[in-house]
């Protein structure tokens, strides 16, 4: 192969893994793709992935490319244009001269219409505090009008900033000026009203990223994938609380909210589902899956935890696991980011309400000093407990069945 065609070659595949590696898409996965597409351009290459960067090396040269690669976001529609490219390049159907092309296009793709953004946004988090209980429908409309707002925040800080820090930090502080608003002019569940638009704030992709990578291994990249997470979940919190000192007011703890109808639950299940899948610019025809699946697994954890009397945590741990195995053969097929979509399924699981609540608890906590009550410990510390189980639940729920079915593929391959 003559260098030029082989520099051509090696640019194409690290362009190819960078796209995937921004984009959510799984380090394995996205390592794999590249490796394959290097094959069908002629070279055979290794794909070292780190946070901030991508190393591709062609093997037995010295010859590799280093690109700057930061796994910041979770855009569907670019990961499966970019696996498209990959997959008709392999199949001969895409000439290898014209795959760069190809990827640039892929890479242009615009994301979610702000229409979209800021639609689903308000009935993701109207659904979830259906979910929470809140079913006055003052309560529901003074949630999504905040989440809108937030949304619509989000969209106009991108055009200003590229820090993606940024933009739940001001959601965030919206939702919580929104709600010490609500709770001067005496209206009732203030907490949901700030917690439910600040769920659909939490980087659900990057903790189920993260922890996979440390499940295979790669510690640094899965430490930093985590603690970006971290980072956002505290300025989530951060916002939240700065926006109730703005008014003036004080965001106190509630406690558990009441289960609701099995009907009512799945169908807010559903339109959470479809407005993270519109946050992770899913294409259309797509979203009915991730749809019917979270129902699915709403409906199971509906029944263990309100009909069997299991844990919050015990219902999320077997409903994730059975979303784990429904989806992961879907999206090695489809050839789709595993944790955007399984998190899409199951984002109406996430423990936004007790990481909150703790937070609240937190602020409160300081508030008092030395005089505080033994019940507002107690509380905290049952707060961050139930939420870290609960993730804890979801990210081994999602990653076994991801995890096995990846064992069980690589010893079918061998045995081949």
């Amino acid at each position: 192969m003559d260098p030029s065609h082989r520099e051509a070659a090696l640019k194409t595949t690290a362009l190819a893994a960078t796209l995937l590696f921004a984009h959510g898409q799984t380090t394995e996965r996205t390592v794999i793709a590249a490796e394959r597409l290097g094959r069908a351009l002629g070279i055979t290459v290794r794909v070292l992935p780190y946070w901030g960067e991508i190393t591709v090396e062609i093997e037995g040269t010295p010859i590799s490319q280093i690109v700057p690669a930061k796994p910041l976001g979770v855009d569907m529609g670019r990961v499966l244009a970019v696996t498209t490219v990959i997959d008709q390049v392999c199949d001969g159907t895409l000439p290898s001269d014209a795959a760069h092309s190809a990827l640039i296009s892929a890479s242009r793709l615009p994301p979610a219409s702000t229409a979209r953004f800021t639609l689903f946004a308000a009935l993701g988090a109207a659904s979830l505090g259906v979910i929470f209980g809140a079913l006055e429908a003052t309560i529901l409309l003074l949630i999504a009008a905040s989440a809108a707002i937030g949304a619509l925040a989000r969209r106009w800080l991108s055009g200003f900033s590229a820090n993606p820090l940024v933009q739940p930090l001001c959601a965030a502080l919206i939702a919580g000026i929104v709600a010490a608003a609500a709770g001067r002019s005496g209206l009732p569940a203030i907490s949901l009203v700030a917690f439910c638009p600040c769920m659909v704030l939490v980087p659900g992709p990057h903790i189920l990223n993260g922890a996979i990578d440390l499940a295979r291994t790669r510690m640094a990249l899965g430490i930093a994938r985590l603690a970006y997470a971290a980072v956002i979940v505290v300025l989530i919190c951060a916002g939240l609380l700065c926006g109730f000192a703005a008014v003036g007011a004080e965001l106190a703890t509630t406690g558990s909210t009441r289960p609701v109808p099995l009907a009512v639950d799945v169908i807010a299940a559903g339109c959470a589902v479809a407005s993270f899948g519109a946050f992770f610019s899913m294409p259309w025809l797509l979203l009915p899956f991730p749809i019917a699946v979270g129902m699915f697994a709403h409906a199971v954890r509906w029944a263990l935890v309100v009909v069997a009397g299991e844990s919050a945590a015990t219902g999320t741990l077997v409903s994730c696991m059975l979303v784990g195995i429904i989806v992961t053969p879907v999206v090695d097929r489809l050839h789709l980011p595993f944790a955007a979509l399984a998190f899409s399924a199951v984002v109406s699981m996430m423990p936004g309400f007790f990481l909150f609540n703790a937070a609240a608890g937190l602020v409160e906590l300081v508030s008092i000093g030395p005089s505080a009550p033994a019940s507002l410990l107690t509380g905290i510390a049952a707060n961050g407990v139930t939420a870290f189980l609960i993730i804890m639940a979801m990210t081994v729920g999602l990653i076994l069945p991801r995890m096995l079915f990846d064992r069980f593929s690589s010893a079918r391959q061998q045995s081949r």
